[in-house]
């Protein structure tokens, strides 16, 4: 059964979680973007690595299945192209040099699905740079979240795989896969006391859109008080997420 498009608050994200794409810079660098290229940027948010491709001289294109994503995107950047488009569905035309995905492919889960749809949009010999949530990111807010909501393996929206696993899905698609890394990445979180609950309504959502404005708080504080013991620094006074990324280049065989 295909998911309704979660719903994301363009102005919260780029406030509170502008390290989305600042922490992307590795796997742009992996991109490596040159002139005349035409890259496809697959969850492209609210636009600002997309903006960066371009200006490395490629023609882009921005795809991400959040309206208000695209819409936030169109605004900051309007003399680029960007279109709602589900991972999971989206038909490319073949001829992309490079589809480039940041903090995407984790929300998108039917894996197989949007790997082929990939593979499709790429030129023989186009490559496929990403990074995304792998085995165990999050692990620590993940099972605060099974312990505070009873239907939450119900309603889980994410897919966080591991490195041989998302591999082999990638080699039966008929891509050579050139570098694979999965790796901790410590995050520091925004919103001081509350950088949990400010972590939730951004990305929690689904497990809390159908609580009232008082059921939401007290789940938050319930994850809060859960979670103090790992992810709070007190020397600092700094909220730490348990981030696991994996990130991959390959290249689709002729």
């Amino acid at each position: 059964m295909n998911k309704e498009p979660l719903a994301w608050n363009p102005g919260h994200y780029d406030t509170n979680f502008a390290f989305v794409s600042q922490l992307g810079q590795n796997t742009f660098d992996r991109l490596q973007p040159a002139k005349g290229e035409c890259i496809l940027d697959l969850g492209c948010g609210t636009g600002d690595l997309t903006a960066r491709i371009a200006a490395e001289g490629a023609e882009t294109v921005g795809y991400d299945a959040s309206p208000d994503m695209i819409a936030e995107a169109r605004r900051k950047f309007p003399h680029l192209a960007f279109e709602v488009a589900d991972g999971h569905t989206f038909r490319g035309r073949g001829d992309f040099d490079a589809v480039f995905s940041n903090a995407a492919l984790h929300w998108m889960t039917r894996p197989e699905a949007v790997v082929r749809n990939v593979a499709d949009a790429l030129r023989p010999g186009g490559r496929f740079v990403a990074e995304f949530g792998g085995k165990g990111n999050v692990g620590s807010i993940v099972s605060a979240i099974l312990q505070v909501f009873p239907d939450a393996k119900e309603r889980f929206p994410w897919y966080f795989p591991s490195i041989g696993e998302y591999a082999q899905l990638l080699e039966r698609t008929g891509f050579r896969v050139l570098t694979a890394e999965h790796f901790d990445r410590p995050t520091p979180l925004e919103g001081g006391d509350h950088a949990i609950a400010v972590w939730m309504k951004m990305f929690g959502g689904v497990f809390t859109d159908s609580l009232s404005e008082d059921e939401a708080e007290r789940a938050a504080a319930s994850m809060t008080a859960l979670l103090r013991p790992y992810l709070f620094d007190a020397s600092s006074g700094q909220w730490i997420a348990d981030y696991k990324r994996i990130r991959i280049v390959a290249v689709k065989e002729s």
